[in-house]
């Protein structure tokens, strides 16, 4: 990490650290510089407000606070939030309504799986206050087994099981007069064809095959096999790799006296492919990264910080990142954690 202080934690003395923690925690309640007046006021500290101006004014210097404009109070620098997050912050765990929230919205029905990531980004920005993030690097299914399933005479169901064992479904037209036999047909032909080959390799292969044995498979079959490969060869280009929810939140009462921080961040959040690279970085790993404002050049001018968290699948590697991104003065004691949970139940929702 970037512009760390020249004394640790460990060396700030006791009423330095009170103090200093005072500060960082009612900024991060208030979103406003505070003042040793506000500070002298909590209880348990004891300290008269010149005794707490001279020990903001200490850590100041130290780099850990900052005196914004003109005021009178002082809000934790960049350097300062790394200090206490890194060093002092106590992890709140989040609470049984709030991980019931979140399994919820998990539990993945029939669909894809993207809907179970939106979903997900939607209740973990919800209960974070922040904007919800979930990378998952681009990457195509390898195809297990294809079937077809009758909805009504127009309609069926395409269904795909991949090799990780996933299975997600997409409603497509029957051609005209296919019957029960025909889909059972062409979801058996495409099975035996394409298991064990990526979407993209069964595209390639599918019309050779259909060439070669067009005196196996009538006109309808055919129609279906293709259709049936068409669509799901469309979905995986589309693929998301970032899924963004919550935007709105980050538009909240103390961002109001600053909207150009807030559309500096709104346009870096519109700006995915720079926030896709940077979740993809803290694929490395288990741990939860927290990147906070200036620590990384991306949020120099938005001032936000991102926590982030990688999941992992049935194989036990990487499959995606999920997070959240905020303020820099985002309740880290209470969304770190809750982001770790997440992950953890994602990573359940893989295997």
């Amino acid at each position: 990490m970037n512009g760390m202080p020249a004394s640790p934690i460990t060396e700030l003395n006791d009423r330095a650290r009170d103090v200093f923690r005072a500060v960082v925690e009612s900024y991060i309640d208030s979103g406003a510089p505070v003042g040793s007046r506000t500070i002298s006021q909590l209880s348990g500290l004891h300290l008269s407000p010149a005794s707490i101006r001279g020990v903001m004014q200490e850590l100041e210097e130290l780099g850990l606070l900052a005196a914004p404009y003109t005021s009178a109070g002082r809000m934790p620098t960049d350097t300062g939030l790394r200090l206490f997050v890194d060093g002092m912050m106590q992890a709140l765990e989040p609470s049984a309504d709030e991980r019931a929230a979140i399994e919820a919205r998990i539990e993945r029905g029939s669909g894809p799986i993207e809907d179970a990531l939106a979903a997900t980004t939607a209740a973990l920005s919800g209960l974070s206050a922040c904007a919800g993030l979930v990378f998952v690097p681009k990457r195509e299914l390898v195809v297990r087994q294809f079937a077809f399933v009758a909805l009504s005479p127009e309609q069926a169901m395409a269904v795909i099981v991949s090799e990780d064992g996933s299975v997600e479904n997409r409603v497509i037209n029957l051609p005209p007069g296919i019957s029960a036999a025909a889909l059972t047909q062409a979801g058996n032909y495409m099975s035996a064809m394409l298991s064990g080959l990526t979407l993209g390799e069964a595209r390639a292969r599918i019309g050779r095959q259909i060439d070669a044995e067009r005196a196996a498979l009538d006109d309808a079959a055919r129609a279906l096999i293709e259709q049936g490969l068409a669509v799901w060869s469309e979905d995986g280009d589309r693929r998301p790799v970032l899924i963004v929810r919550g935007q709105a939140r980050l538009i909240d009462d103390a961002a109001a006296a600053d909207l150009e921080r807030v559309r500096d961040l709104l346009d870096d959040l519109e700006g995915k492919q720079e926030i896709a690279r940077l979740l993809d970085s803290a694929r490395e790993g288990d741990a939860t990264r927290i990147f906070i404002g200036a620590e990384n050049k991306l949020f120099a001018l938005s001032g936000s910080s991102v926590i982030a968290k990688p999941f992992r699948g049935v194989d036990g590697h990487v499959v995606g990142v999920v997070g959240v991104i905020g303020p820099t003065r985002l309740n880290y004691a209470r969304v770190v954690p809750m982001v770790d949970f997440t992950a953890a139940t994602l990573a359940r929702l893989m295997t």
